[in-house]
């Protein structure tokens, strides 16, 4: 099996509706895939997508905004050490979202985001997003109360607009060369809770876990329809959505690794090319050094 028939299978397709418990799997890690050989493809695929940073950041035309959203526990923190580790940090910034502050709720919710946005040539990877505006503050509806909304736009067409708002914000950016990858890592509510207790018992976890995030567990199933709902309103064409299977950490990293190595190879990234005036430059300079005693 190639590289875009292993990934294909978890794209959401633009204008489809899909059931996120029935159509993807958390478990799935592939029958005809070994955890050593992935471990090694993985490898692999991090030499190659150190190649492409390079070379993305050469030709400065594109940039890369990689998207995690995923339940607590899902593996976000761990994929972005794994799957990142040959990329020149120079060229890459990650940014993990918290609750917004006063001077960020004075602005509309997309602001903080836009601030944070890769330049061409760079690699941005936001550690949860602006879904977070139609997924925690739809299930916390007091949070949306905080952001000093206009009363006319409160009701429920928010939603649905913020979708709209948010399909074209994406659209904008692929127009301007800032390519959007957006993953969600789908580990069951089993997983979900090995993992907490594994923070628990581990004192070098304890750190990791809080108490809030069971309290956020007891939301599991509003979660999962707001999920739903956001997959079916903005994957599109130009920002599909991929959801990833969560519950083997191993075959998680190797199927991010290999959707983005995918989508910069597409690219078909060149480094710049030397015009006959700076050839001549290189020539004066090298005859320059090579006279040095």
């Amino acid at each position: 099996m190639n590289s875009d028939d292993f990934t294909r299978a978890f794209i959401v397709p633009p204008n489809k509706k899909i059931s996120l418990k029935k159509d993807y799997n958390p478990a799935y890690k592939a029958d005809f895939l070994k955890k050593a050989e992935a471990q090694q493809k993985l490898q692999e695929g991090v030499a190659q997508l150190a190649k492409y940073q390079n070379i993305l950041y050469a030709q400065n035309t594109y940039g890369l905004l990689i998207i995690l959203q995923a339940m607590d526990a899902a593996g976000k923190d761990s994929t972005i050490k794994h799957v990142m580790s040959g990329v020149n940090p120079q060229g890459c910034q990650v940014f993990s979202f918290k609750v917004p502050s006063l001077e960020e709720l004075d602005h509309d919710y997309l602001w903080r985001y836009c601030k944070a946005l890769p330049e061409r040539g760079n690699i941005g990877i936001f550690n949860r997003s602006y879904y977070e505006e139609v997924l925690v503050v739809r299930v916390h509806p007091e949070v949306l109360e905080q952001q000093q909304l206009p009363s006319s736009v409160k009701g429920k067409q928010i939603w649905q607009q913020r979708f709209e708002e948010i399909n074209n914000f994406e659209k904008y950016l692929v127009g301007n060369g800032i390519v959007v990858l957006k993953f969600f890592l789908n580990v069951s509510k089993e997983e979900q809770k090995k993992r907490f207790l594994e923070r628990i018992d581990r004192p070098e976890k304890n750190w990791k876990f809080s108490a809030s995030d069971v309290k956020e567990r007891s939301h599991w199933d509003d979660y999962m329809q707001v999920y739903e709902d956001v997959f079916n309103h903005t994957s599109t064409e130009w920002a599909p959505w991929y959801i990833i299977p969560a519950d083997y950490k191993w075959f998680t990293r190797l199927a991010v690794s290999t959707v983005i190595s995918n989508k910069l190879q597409a690219l078909d990234l060149q480094y710049p090319l030397v015009t006959e005036a700076h050839k001549q430059e290189l020539q004066a300079a090298r005859e320059i050094l090579e006279r040095e005693k």
